[in-house]
């Protein structure tokens, strides 16, 4: 029986009723852009992860790059992020000016560490863009340490890891509240996922608010007045009433992959050519990926593509290693620890609905395969 790595129709299934009277709704209104459907979202996500201001706008990737558009750093300031995770991160910090400096990652955690980041700083740095990989939030005391010692931006792309949250001081923090600001993806995939593509930015500087809503709508809030210049980037309101139906159900969606996580964990435990994902003390993991490091990952890659069960590599090449970032000078060996993740790692099913009977086939074909 085929295992789907992820099936979102399932997912749909479970909430159709709801999630089709609020599109009809909003058909029937005609009222498309923006408008009070996008600022209930707003809210309902501010409320959820404990910011003062949450910002919608057209995907994540744009997310992160208004940020950097709205703190106004000089052209061609540097600003550090990890090699090993999806291209928007260091191409919004191409696109708005801006020098990347890629810096490597824990091997066990696969996000960036202060030590990494601490090697990579000069006078020319301005920002460090940690990633919260697979749905586990970077060591945020270590790098907002290091953020305000350096005097630095600490932008959080959060893409991949809305409720996950951080356990600092016997308090917890949700992904994206404690840096400068977070962002957020809702691309389908996602554990909060859209319809289509769409993003979030949350922020508690009340200034820096401001100007990402200006940014998003061509750089004003009032019709035809534009006080600078800014670009198209706002959210629509079908997804908009998607994403809200679906946010009541997200911690839940959150502790069903944690089971399946587990359920991973216990059963690969004992294999010395399988090494499961480390989830850090005062972290909550929410497994928007579940990915395992393994010997001989192509080979294992291809029995299960012959067997019908979802796998995916994230990420196959890292990122100073790209043709498009020739011109910063990286080679091979410069950052060792990603380029043999990527070498390594290999994500499998661990979606709500996956079935007990699927997880079970998934582990048995990935077990025989070691044998």
């Amino acid at each position: 029986m085929p295992v789907p790595l992820l099936d979102l129709k399932r997912q749909y299934q479970t909430i159709k009723a709801e999630i089709d009277a609020e599109v009809l709704r909003v058909v029937e209104l005609q009222r498309f852009i923006m408008g009070p459907d996008v600022e209930e979202l707003e809210r309902k996500v501010g409320d959820y992860v404990g910011a003062r201001h949450a910002i919608a706008c057209a995907s994540g990737t744009d997310a992160i790059l208004l940020v950097l558009k709205a703190l106004k750093l000089e052209p061609g300031a540097e600003v550090i992020a990890p090699t090993f995770t999806f291209f928007a991160t260091a191409g919004a910090i191409w696109n708005a000016g801006l020098k990347p400096v890629f810096v490597d990652v824990d091997q066990d955690t696969c996000n960036v560490t202060a030590e990494t980041v601490r090697a990579a700083i000069t006078e020319k740095t301005r920002a460090i863009a940690c990633v919260h990989l697979y749905g586990q939030m970077s060591a945020m005391p270590e790098l907002l340490e290091l953020a305000r010692e350096h005097d630095l931006y600490l932008i959080e792309d959060a893409a991949q890891s809305l409720g996950s949250r951080q356990r600092i001081a016997a308090q917890w923090h949700q992904s994206g509240t404690l840096g400068t600001a977070g962002c957020y993806s809702f691309f389908p995939s996602k554990n909060l996922g859209g319809f289509g593509d769409g993003g979030l930015i949350v922020t508690n500087d009340d200034d820096l608010a401001t100007l990402l809503r200006k940014l998003r709508v061509h750089g004003g809030q009032q019709m035809y007045h534009h006080e600078m210049v800014g670009t198209n980037s706002r959210l629509d309101a079908l997804q908009a009433v998607v994403l809200a139906a679906k946010l009541p159900h997200l911690e839940g969606w959150a502790e069903a992959r944690r089971s399946n996580a587990a359920a991973y964990n216990q059963a690969f435990a004992g294999s010395a050519a399988i090494a499961t994902p480390v989830t850090l003390p005062d972290n909550y993991h929410v497994f928007n990926q579940y990915t395992l490091r393994v010997r001989d990952r192509d080979g294992l890659k291809k029995h299960l593509d012959a067997q019908g069960i979802g796998n995916a590599i994230y990420y196959p090449l890292a990122l100073h290693l790209q043709e498009c970032f020739a011109e910063l000078g990286y080679g091979v060996g410069d950052l060792p620890v990603a380029e043999q993740l990527t070498r390594e790692v290999i994500s499998i099913p661990v979606f709500p609905e996956l079935m007990h009977a699927e997880r079970t086939q998934v582990i048995e074909a990935i077990l025989a395969f070691y044998r």
